[in-house]
């Protein structure tokens, strides 16, 4: 794949390092550019899972005959990602058993070094063993955790080259520059990789850009039509020329305390843009509900938030022991504790109500699910940047959960916001979008049914929930009805 890297250029980002900036003026939506990984791994537990060249999660894979470790989705994935696998076939057949996903992906890295140096395109801006380790600000935990994956690299690759210093520097690089790869619906964390010119854009808590991976495509017929498995930075809006561009390296649903504590830990700097200096929005995210100009008493905030973290934790449990009844009757006994003292867009709030949204939607209880998802996306808005991604995702699931609920109005205007900000953090041919596309047109003629004959549209989705088709004359009358009045 050529990098085409003609809208960004490498500069001097001060404190910061070396940064990337604009070259000419950008809008929302645009890809600023594209680049696959250098090297990447699915995780350890998802394994047999997740398809080791394109990151879909698919039933049924197929799994390599030699190794027995990587999987696949079909011979054509198999044979796309052989180059990368090759190797690390070989090594898991001589060791037995399959490495951490960070002993995998310094493999990667090192064969990637080894065979191609640490520059593999024209448009790559940068060598990999040029990037930042940070292994000189570690915590003492996290170098007895470096020294003993140093160790198991070189069980794993006993023919190295390399010594011990080199390969503690990749991997402090994979340890600050990783980046987390999603499925293809984006709905769960599958992997990791390293993406050189991605690593030379900077953090800011409120960015201008966002980070999606496409997935590629390796279903066409002829070979000259796949696409590799690649990240796109996509403005999410008006960028000038000479801009920094930047992303953000943490959730911005935290306080900037804790943001600049996680930022510190895992990159080792400190924040200083202008939503950590100025704290911006924190009020808002431990915000006290307020009612007729009255506010509830700090002592009764602080016992709710007490009583609310507490919750979360059990909550957490539940859900990772799969008790989803559990996790409802704990996130409703939090939030009616919570509905007359904390602000919607407390962070604990928030929190509960994904939770609870998500268990109830799971249960399908969609109409209480529906109330839950309205009062998440309507804190988010006052939280996030509007094009956010994480805004994006939360409308569709909101929009979804009132469509599945009745709610047809509701949730076609819901699942139509998500579209817009979606075509701009995504692009109008990922996955998701075309998923949402879809959706968008069938509620659209789900909600003209219900406008022109409201009884007949009721009728018909009782009969879809109950999977009892109606008869074709009762069809027919309702679809007449729509047709007549257009």
């Amino acid at each position: 794949m050529t990098l085409d890297m003609d809208n960004v250029e490498v500069f001097d980002a001060g404190e910061k390092g070396r940064g990337l900036r604009t070259t000419k003026d950008l809008w929302a939506g645009e890809v600023v550019f594209a680049e696959p990984s250098f090297a990447a791994v699915v995780f350890d537990s998802l394994s047999q899972q997740v398809c080791h060249s394109c990151f879909r999660r698919q039933a049924n894979l197929h799994r390599c005959a030699q190794c027995k470790f990587a999987h696949y989705c079909d011979r054509t994935c198999q044979t796309a990602c052989w180059d990368e696998h090759k190797q690390e076939c070989a090594a898991i057949k001589k060791y037995e058993k399959a490495p951490n996903e960070k002993v995998r992906l310094a493999a990667r890295v090192l064969w990637r070094i080894q065979k191609d140096t640490g520059i593999v395109s024209d448009g790559q801006l940068t060598s990999v063993d040029q990037l930042e380790d940070h292994v000189a600000d570690m915590l003492a935990d996290d170098l007895k955790e470096l020294k003993i994956n140093v160790q198991n690299f070189l069980d794993y690759c006993p023919k190295t080259r390399h010594g011990m210093e080199y390969i503690s520097h990749i991997f402090g690089i994979i340890n600050c520059n990783g980046f987390t790869l999603s499925d293809q619906r984006g709905l769960q964390a599958v992997g990791v990789g390293l993406f050189p010119n991605l690593c030379l854009v900077n953090h800011d808590c409120w960015p201008n850009c966002t980070v999606i991976l496409n997935h590629g495509n390796q279903s066409a017929l002829n070979a000259a039509y796949h696409s590799k498995r690649r990240i796109e930075l996509r403005a999410l809006g008006k960028i000038a020329e000479n801009e920094e561009l930047t992303v953000g390296y943490v959730d911005f649903l935290n306080v900037s305390t804790d943001r600049q504590r996680a930022l510190k830990h895992q990159y080792h700097f400190d924040c200083t843009c202008k939503s950590c200096s100025e704290h911006l929005k924190d009020d808002l995210k431990m915000a006290a509900k307020e009612t007729d100009g009255n506010k509830p008493s700090d002592e009764l905030v602080k016992l709710v938030q007490e009583f609310s973290l507490e919750c979360l934790a059990k909550v957490e449990a539940a859900r990772t022991a799969g008790d989803f009844h559990e996790v409802v009757q704990l996130c409703r006994e939090c939030l009616h504790k919570q509905e007359p003292v904390l602000a919607n867009t407390h962070l604990y709030h928030l929190r509960m109500l994904s939770a609870a949204s998500e268990a109830l939607s799971y249960l399908q209880f969609f109409s209480e699910a529906a109330e839950y998802t309205g009062i998440l996306v309507e804190g988010y808005m006052k939280l996030y940047h509007p094009n956010n991604a994480q805004l994006g995702m939360a409308t569709m699931r909101a929009g979804v959960t009132h469509w599945h609920a009745g709610l047809i109005e509701v949730g076609h205007g819901m699942i139509c916001k998500a579209y817009a900000i979606l075509m701009v953090t995504h692009g109008p041919n990922h996955p998701i979008t075309k998923d949402l596309e879809s959706m968008r047109m069938q509620t659209e003629m789900e909600l003209r049914m219900f406008k022109q004959n409201e009884h007949g549209y009721h009728r018909m989705r009782e009969a879809a929930l109950q999977n009892k088709p109606m008869g074709m004359a009762e069809a027919v009358s309702v679809e007449d009805n729509v047709i007549h009045k257009q």
